[in-house]
């Protein structure tokens, strides 16, 4: 039994170590970004500032975009288990609705850093660009959770249907003055009609 705990200790701290480096890199990517822009930094520029080599950085970011949404993946998994868990008697879209006003729409005011950080993506194209696909990719995930909490049959295109406007929806509203009113507007409409068609959770 001791060697397991001795071959546990080390897989732990490694673990930690990883976690670490690839915060520092994001941290390091970050602060550059937004002291001379997105476009005047280049990789081995953020190698250097995390005192890692490029092929490291690599290793935990697949590209530049990449390490601007270094949380995009905890992202994900927290709009999985706002449908999971959501309160009983609350409905799929409403769970998601709650979700996307929760963890989508930060405010300026809500931490620090974060009117900084919102101005460089939303000044950026290719990162607008980059958070919109990456996020899409939850969709095939977030289906197959819909059907599994709905009862529906997994290939349900609903399903697909549901998940899909539902990580459309933010995009869609950051285009209207208010888009707190849009973002509520649009799952008005994803929760009436998803009501006539599914069947008791």
């Amino acid at each position: 039994m001791s060697d397991d705990r001795n071959a546990a200790a080390p897989a732990g701290r490694r673990e930690r170590k990883k976690a670490a480096t690839r915060q520092a890199i994001a941290d390091a990517a970050l602060r550059l970004f937004l002291e001379r822009g997105y476009d005047d930094v280049g990789i081995r520029e953020i190698a250097d500032a995390a005192d890692v080599s490029t092929t490291t950085l690599f290793k935990h970011f697949s590209g530049k975009e990449s390490l601007v949404f270094d949380r995009q993946d905890e992202m994900k998994a927290l709009q999985l288990a706002a449908v999971r868990e959501r309160p009983e008697g609350q409905s799929i879209p409403a769970a998601l609705r709650e979700h996307a006003l929760r963890h989508r729409r930060l405010r300026p005011g809500d931490e620090p850093g974060v009117a900084a950080f919102l101005e460089l993506v939303n000044s950026t194209p290719a990162l607008l660009d980059y958070q919109h696909a990456t996020w899409l990719e939850n969709t095939a995930a977030l289906a197959q959770v819909i059907a599994e909490e709905s009862g529906l049959p997994a290939d349900d295109p609903a399903c697909t249907a549901l998940a899909h406007f539902a990580l459309e929806a933010p995009r869609a509203a950051r285009r209207h003055h208010d888009s707190t009113e849009a973002l509520h507007r649009a799952f008005d409409l994803l929760d009436h009609g998803w009501q006539s068609i599914a069947s008791p959770a």
